[in-house]
């Protein structure tokens, strides 16, 4: 069996961010999904986990308390994912603008052969999206 990995996102409003990662093209598991959290399949190994905020806290210990990032502010964490083509980054960048969220960083290339930008969910946790040119990568 292969690694997975399952980001684990608190939210205050379940319902945007379903509206959000549903927007994305992502699809909803609903065996794994209830009125306390969403699953959302990303591919065969990555799953989005969103909690709402007093569910996330029950998987904490002692005095820990989920955070939201909300607005602009401190980061812990930027997600990133990795796209198929530069195409597929405007792509994204536009499906999570209409979806309910923002642009965190518009898209751009900043070195030759990669095209990324980044876009913060409803809840303002940042995705990162990115395209590295095979051949740009082998020069």
């Amino acid at each position: 069996m292969s690694r997975m990995i399952f980001v684990n996102l608190p939210t205050d409003d379940l319902a945007a961010a379903d509206a959000f990662y549903g927007a994305l093209g992502f699809t909803k598991n609903e065996q794994f999904s209830d009125e306390n959290a969403s699953s959302w399949v990303i591919s065969d190994v990555i799953t989005i986990m969103v909690l709402k905020r007093e569910y996330f806290a029950t998987f904490l210990v002692e005095s820990d308390a989920p955070h939201l990032p909300g607005a602009r502010g401190a980061h812990e964490v930027l997600n990133a994912l990795s796209c198929e083509s530069s195409d597929e980054v405007d792509q994204l960048m536009s499906k999570a603008v209409a979806g309910g969220g923002s642009a965190y960083r518009e898209a751009d290339a900043p070195f030759p052969g990669m095209y990324q930008g980044a876009f913060a969910d409803p809840d303002g946790h940042v995705w990162e999206v990115a395209w590295m040119d095979p051949e740009a990568m082998q020069g």
